[in-house]
């Protein structure tokens, strides 16, 4: 018995959707669908319609137990990542936000926020040999960076404007976000 071509792909079809229903092939398949959509760079805000984040009062503790005030980050270049462990587009974009976080840690506040447990978080880390540092909100966000889907990104510069505004995954590490974290930082 031949096969046609259609027939050949209606089967591969079938059984693309068979996996997707199994509980156990359904998150790799995600993610790795994710990791192609995560190769595209964030889009910057344009200047004349950049917003301006004025409101600062926000509490987070991050995975040790220290406490942050959100108002130590003002004035400064600041990435806040809202992201899940169990997350595939959150999953997919993480290996380029952990190089993007060795690389500028020192000079970017970075607030990648979760609302998991903390050994949730720290069994994620350790089993991709991640080094950023989680927080968890432990006060509302400020309504500018309000969530009702993740991943969701967001750049602000010195002065509190959202450079870039990014739901979904992204390519983090990309010449594009760093050059603008550069001129950014330059402008100090």
């Amino acid at each position: 018995m031949k096969i046609s071509k259609s027939q050949r792909s209606n089967i591969i079809f079938i059984i693309v959707i068979l996996l997707l229903l199994i509980p156990q092939t359904r998150q790799p398949i995600q993610v790795f669908l994710q990791k192609g959509l995560a190769m595209i760079s964030p889009s910057v805000i344009k200047e004349d319609k950049r917003i301006v984040l004025t409101d600062y009062d926000w509490q987070l503790v991050d995975e040790n137990g220290r406490l942050y005030n959100f108002s130590e980050a003002k004035g400064k270049v600041v990435l806040v990542n809202f992201w899940a462990t169990w997350c595939p587009p959150c999953i997919a974009e993480m290996p380029s936000m952990e190089k993007l976080y060795k690389d500028y840690k020192d000079d970017v506040v970075f607030l990648l926020v979760s609302n998991e447990t903390q050994e949730v978080v720290s069994k994620f880390k350790q089993k991709n040999n991640y080094d950023f540092l989680v927080h968890a909100s432990i006060s509302p966000n400020p309504e500018l960076l309000e969530v009702s889907s993740i991943p969701r990104t967001f750049i602000l510069d010195q002065q509190g404007h959202i450079v870039i505004d990014k739901t979904g995954a992204a390519d983090w590490n990309s010449d594009k976000v760093r050059k603008l974290l550069d001129d950014l930082l330059k402008s100090e």
